[in-house]
């Protein structure tokens, strides 16, 4: 197995290379799998009648949504942990702070070291594009197989750099608690972009310019 990559030759029309041809690289998408193809195979996996894996999986995505709603980091089991976050600006004073600050409301997934390992050993394959769209080149990866982690990004969610707004969840009912103190300055979003001198939630990066 192996992630596909194409790197396209593409006039940056903004930023540092401005009016400049470069080769700008994306990940290639297959498809998107459907709901009902993932609980079909889900359901023929684990042996389990596919209308009872259905009725699970609905189930588990209602208490997800009302979990990370009331603060909490909510765990998916063999992915990661998912939690709703923030990006706001900071303020002078404790009168200057309202709701408007608030720039955009976020979800954030921690994924498992699992998960980032089996990423991490999957081998990157990338087909070079030149401005005409012939294929000109193909590359294997040879990087180290980094895995961006939002948990170790600049934690701070706010524009002008005051500090990480805590969020503990609240007590679930059933005598533990889900939410654990976990901290809403990921810093980073489930698309790659980051904040912290990367690309911004657009997707643009100003050293790349557009790499739509």
């Amino acid at each position: 197995m192996s992630l596909k990559v194409k790197a396209k030759e593409k006039l940056q029309k903004i930023g540092t290379y401005a009016g400049e041809y470069r080769y700008v690289m994306m990940p290639e998408i297959y498809s998107t799998l459907t709901q009902d193809k993932v609980i079909r195979e889900a359901a023929l996996r684990s042996g389990v009648n596919q209308g009872v894996m259905q009725a699970c999986w609905d189930a588990a995505g209602e208490v997800i949504k009302a979990w990370a709603t009331e603060g909490h980091s909510v765990a998916l089991p063999g992915l990661g942990t998912m939690r709703f976050g923030l990006r706001a600006k900071s303020c002078a004073t404790v009168n200057d702070v309202k709701t408007s600050l608030i720039k955009t409301r976020r979800i954030i997934f921690t994924p498992t070291g699992e998960l980032k390992d089996e990423l991490k050993n999957t081998a990157i394959q990338i087909t070079c594009y030149d401005r005409n769209g012939e294929e000109v080149k193909r590359v294997t990866s040879s990087d180290p197989g980094t895995v961006e982690d939002p948990e170790q990004e600049n934690g701070n969610e706010n524009e002008n750099g005051s500090g990480n707004e805590n969020q503990n969840g609240g007590n679930t009912g059933s005598g533990s608690n889900t939410g654990g103190g976990s901290n809403t300055g990921g810093g980073s979003n489930t698309g790659g972009g980051s904040n912290t001198g990367g690309p911004d939630d657009s997707g643009y990066d100003p050293e790349l310019g557009d790499g739509n």
